[in-house]
């Protein structure tokens, strides 16, 4: 069992369950195979498709030059052959996976015996798609010294503009057994290197240094670029193929990784083997790594809302509670006061309870709100008040233990919020009809908890405020994750989002209550905000919108500012604020000062949205 990155130990695949299983070429009974009389070469292992035409057997003597040495995590060595074949789908490099350290160096001339396996980065049912690789090696080295094969140039020249064949219909999807298609496919143009020894030249960074020691940079400048350096994901078919992500090969102790943020470049060469991974897929492991050239990227300061506008904003803060470290709360604090300019209303997601990830029971945050808005007002801002429901204990997910829950803070200096029978945590809001207006029957209250769709998920948080008069409706969301959805360099084209179909169903909830509020009072102001855990152009969006009844209001910024979040190199929205038919004139602002950052406070940038009601 081989570990694609120090993080995967644990989630990592037996080439023997993939081979029983029929998902890859070969039988188990393969690997009792006869070794091959005929020298094999690596393109041979490697063949013109994802998956070994070997997969399963015994090969001997397999020739190459060491190009890198993995002592890490995933230990092991790449080997590559410096005579190449005439086919460009075939790759000339393999890892040779050895599970202790291994005594070879660069440069070494080797032959190499043992078993040709396909080993799945995540497990089977990750959608991954796997990495060739000979296992349990017999290694004789040849000579030393010698010069590695010329490293093969990645750049915007050499990457198809396309992302990836069509899955095959008759194999569920996958593309595991098409032949590559290099000259056409980003993927298949990846996968034909797959460990062999490539290089980039000066490339800008699209993904922040990570706490993994990983960036990403793509190789593609011009590639939907975002206005302050990074690249936009705006559909399910802008994947950006200039993408790749960037890790060393020399040890953290020995060499620190380079802090880098969005809109840095990473000058000079980076050299090493391609490898696969299930955190981002295609990985250069840099032998020799280019140098970091800090950009001035700054975090950004929103505007300030005048005397009559109303500014309400989100803001996801990562599990805050009372036992993370106070610099945490002041750091927060500060971007409330300073980068969002102290919104009148603030709706956040991830607020744990008051002990954390301590799984006790404990479902009360009073002491995580007090601290925060404590924090808040040390910094120079308002003297927020809050609402909230406390969930069912182990309830709403997240992290186990952490209870998290949306709250509502509000400046009553500027806005007042209307109590009306507060909700508890299995009570369903209402709407009924005052005065000719809508109300909520519960102010805070809860949307239809009891409704299968937020099994395991946070339910939204619906409340009623006024201001200069008029009644505002604020729901706060937290959808459900995109945990288990499939990569985009899944095996999978296009990759299986099973997550989806939890959100549109969570969608379709807080769209029918919305729908009963505007049938109450057509001219309803409403604001539906939070971490929708899904993108403005998704199923997820167009059914919180169904009917008119929502718009989403990052969809006014120019496409080059539509984010709130970056994923392996991807600026993308997950973030949103969207409005009523009566909100028609406002200001959108995504406000970014985290996800572009190698040091954040969050890992989500706050939207805020002023108007006039």
């Amino acid at each position: 069992m081989r570990s694609s990155h120090p993080r995967s130990a644990a989630v990592a695949a037996l080439v023997a369950t993939a081979l029983a299983t029929g998902l890859l070429a070969g039988s188990a009974d393969a690997a009792e195979g006869a070794v091959s009389a005929d020298p094999i070469r690596i393109h041979d292992i490697q063949g013109t498709t994802r998956i070994s035409p070997l997969a399963g057997k015994q090969v001997a003597d397999v020739a190459g030059i060491v190009t890198g040495v993995r002592t890490y995590g995933s230990r092991g060595f790449w080997i590559q052959d410096p005579d190449a074949d005439d086919n460009d789908a075939t790759s000339e490099g393999i890892f040779v996976f050895t599970s202790s350290v291994s005594t070879v160096a660069v440069g070494d001339a080797v032959k190499v015996s043992g078993t040709v396996g396909e080993y799945v980065p995540g497990g089977l049912t990750s959608g991954n798609q796997s990495v060739t690789q000979i296992s349990k090696p017999t290694v004789t080295v040849v000579s030393s010294g010698n010069a590695l094969p010329q490293a093969v140039q990645i750049n915007e020249y050499s990457v198809p503009a396309e992302y990836a064949p069509a899955g095959d219909a008759a194999a569920a999807g996958s593309i595991n057994g098409l032949t590559l298609e290099p000259s056409r496919y980003a993927l298949d143009y990846y996968e034909s290197l797959e460990g062999m020894n490539v290089a980039i030249g000066t490339s800008r960074v699209v993904g922040a240094t990570d706490p993994y020691a990983e960036l990403w940079v793509t190789v593609k400048g011009w590639e939907n670029a975002a206005k302050r350096g990074g690249t936009v994901y705006g559909s399910y078919e802008s994947q950006n193929t200039g993408r790749l992500q960037i890790q060393q090969l020399a040890p953290l102790a020995q060499q620190p990784f380079p802090v880098a943020n969005v809109g840095d470049r990473l000058t000079g060469t980076t050299e090493g083997p391609l490898d696969f991974n299930q955190f981002g897929g295609y990985t250069l492991v840099a032998r020799t790594l280019g140098t970091v050239k800090a950009g001035t990227l700054a975090p950004e300061k929103t505007k300030a809302q005048s005397a009559g506008e109303l500014a309400v904003a989100t803001y996801n803060v990562e599990n805050l509670d009372p036992t993370d470290p106070q610099e945490k709360f002041d750091n927060l604090a500060k971007a409330v006061v300073e980068n969002l300019a102290s919104p009148d209303i603030l709706a956040l997601e991830e607020i744990q309870d008051d002990n954390g990830a301590k799984n006790d029971g404990t479902v009360s945050a009073e002491q995580t709100l007090a601290k925060f808005t404590a924090a808040i007002s040390a910094a120079g801002g308002p003297a927020y008040q809050w609402r909230s429901i406390n969930p069912e204990d182990k309830k709403d997910g997240g992290e186990p233990g952490g209870n998290i829950r949306q709250v509502f803070l509000f400046n009553p200096a500027r806005v007042s919020f209307t109590d009306r029978a507060a909700g508890d945590a299995t009570t369903a809001n209402g709407v009924v009809q005052e005065n000719g207006h809508a109300a909520l029957t519960h102010s805070p209250g809860r949307i239809d908890p009891a409704n299968p769709a937020w099994a395991d998920s946070r339910k939204p948080l619906a409340g009623e405020f006024v201001f200069r008069g008029r009644t505002v409706f604020v729901i706060a969301n937290h959808f459900g994750s995109k945990g288990g959805d499939e990569g985009l360099t899944s095996h999978h084209q296009p990759p299986v989002r099973k997550s989806e179909e939890k959100r549109l169903l969570q969608a379709q909830a807080v769209n029918g209550f919305v729908k009963e509020l505007l049938a109450t009072e057509k001219n309803a102001n409403v604001l539906v905000l939070g971490d929708i855990n899904d993108f403005e152009f998704s199923a997820t969006t167009q059914a919180l919108t169904d009917g008119g009844a929502l718009y989403p209001a990052i969809k006014s910024l120019p496409k080059a500012e539509r984010y709130s979040y970056v994923y392996q190199g991807n600026a993308q929205v997950l973030d949103q604020i969207l409005t009523s038919p009566s909100i028609k004139n406002f200001s959108y602002d995504s406000v970014h000062i985290n996800a572009e950052f190698s040091v954040q406070n969050s890992d989500h940038d706050p939207q805020v949205l002023r108007f006039r009601p």
